[in-house]
């Protein structure tokens, strides 16, 4: 079977939640719709003219970018101009555009990971943390007999996972007594008659972002008319997540000798060095696309190089004023996280018995050229 647009989205989104994007990123579903049935998705960097004209040769009905295609608000429509022609032809074909952009970026397995697995560097920490799981205590109180059910309901939808290992909970026998009333129709015992029931009080963590989530399955399974259940914030956090990597050579190099295994193993055509070619590296850390305002956060930690892209000319200075190298790779090295995607794709729709189709893009949506 093929998948649902909104499906392939959803296995997307255990990859890049929404919710580790950067505020304002223009995430998402962007053109047309996921309400339909998706036989081929192609994977971009960007959504550009020869991407588009590619996807409809190639018979592709979802199109999922890292770049967003409208990130501006759009003036006008028109398509008699270049941008517009694009939506037009997206419309016309019922081709829709997801984004996942900086989620993407942060996320594990996402950018920073793909190019750091492609340049052997063992990625240890976060050059900068964003976001760290806020989590919530789920108190609920159950039936002996469905205490198992509802526990593995809870834990098939996010909650009482510590690590690697599910079904976390602490579970403690009680009585637990109500009388039903007028107009109830209880699953034990008689309106106008008080019960005594012998019950277990299920407790068990759940991260905030998967609370609701938890609490609407816990309430499918759950045997009574009306759930009593509570629900605590913790102080202690959960997941860090963030963006950039840092990590360490297997051997020192010096900066001009990994700036040209760096330009080797990113397939490049030439690179931007900053720094003493000279200087020995050990240390280094990576941010996909625009790493500028990373630059005084790479020194502080001590890093001897960074690696990025679209350096600004004023903060080359401030970097070489720290003693850190940058090798920038251009923006476009983000392609390299399009053969993590597709692989990671691929697995979950064979793991679903989905036959939908993973394409990668083969057009260059680089508007530099090296002469």
């Amino acid at each position: 079977m093929f998948a649902q647009g909104q499906t392939i989205i959803q296995i997307m989104e255990q990859l890049a939640p929404k919710y580790l994007a950067m505020e304002g990123d223009r995430i998402g579903l962007q053109v047309g719709t996921l309400q339909k049935e998706v036989k081929t998705v192609m994977l971009t960097l960007d959504v550009l003219e020869n991407v588009v004209d590619e996807a409809i040769e190639q018979k592709v009905d979802l199109i999922i970018t890292h770049h967003a295609s409208i990130y501006q608000p759009l003036k006008h429509l028109r398509t008699d101009l270049p941008q517009g022609r694009i939506y037009q032809k997206l419309l016309k074909h019922d081709i829709a555009v997801y984004t996942a952009h900086t989620n993407l970026d942060v996320a594990l397995g996402g950018v920073n990971d793909a190019l750091a697995k492609r340049l052997g560097i063992e990625a240890t920490e976060f050059l900068q943390e964003v976001y760290q799981q806020k989590l919530k205590k789920i108190v609920v109180y159950v039936p002996e007999s469905h205490q198992q059910v509802v526990l593995d309901a809870l834990s098939a939808n996010g909650a009482g996972w510590i690590g690697n290992y599910s079904h976390c909970s602490f579970n403690t026998l009680g009585i637990g007594t109500f009388m039903p009333r007028e107009g109830t129709n209880p699953y034990i015992g008689q309106q106008g008659r008080l019960e005594r029931v012998n019950e277990v009080r299920i407790e068990t963590v759940v991260p905030e972002e998967k609370q609701n989530q938890a609490i609407k399955a816990m309430l499918k399974v759950h045997p009574y008319e009306e759930v009593a259940y509570d629900i605590y914030p913790l102080e202690i956090k959960g997941k860090s997540y963030g963006i950039g990597r840092v990590g360490r050579l297997a051997e020192e190099l010096t900066l001009k000798e990994f700036a040209l295994f760096v330009k080797q193993q990113l397939e490049l055509d030439g690179v931007r060095v900053v720094g003493d070619l000279t200087q020995k590296v050990r240390k280094v850390a990576i941010v996909g696309g625009d790493g500028n305002r990373f630059v005084q956060t790479a020194a502080f930690q001590g890093v001897d190089v960074l690696i990025t892209g679209d350096i600004y000319y004023h903060v080359a200075h401030e970097a070489m004023a720290e003693g850190l190298g940058i090798i920038d790779v251009g923006h476009n090295v983000e392609k390299w996280v399009l053969p993590e995607l597709k692989i990671y794709l691929e697995q979950e729709f064979q793991t679903r018995k989905i036959e939908t189709k993973v394409l990668i893009s083969k057009a260059n949506t680089s508007p530099f050229q090296f002469m």
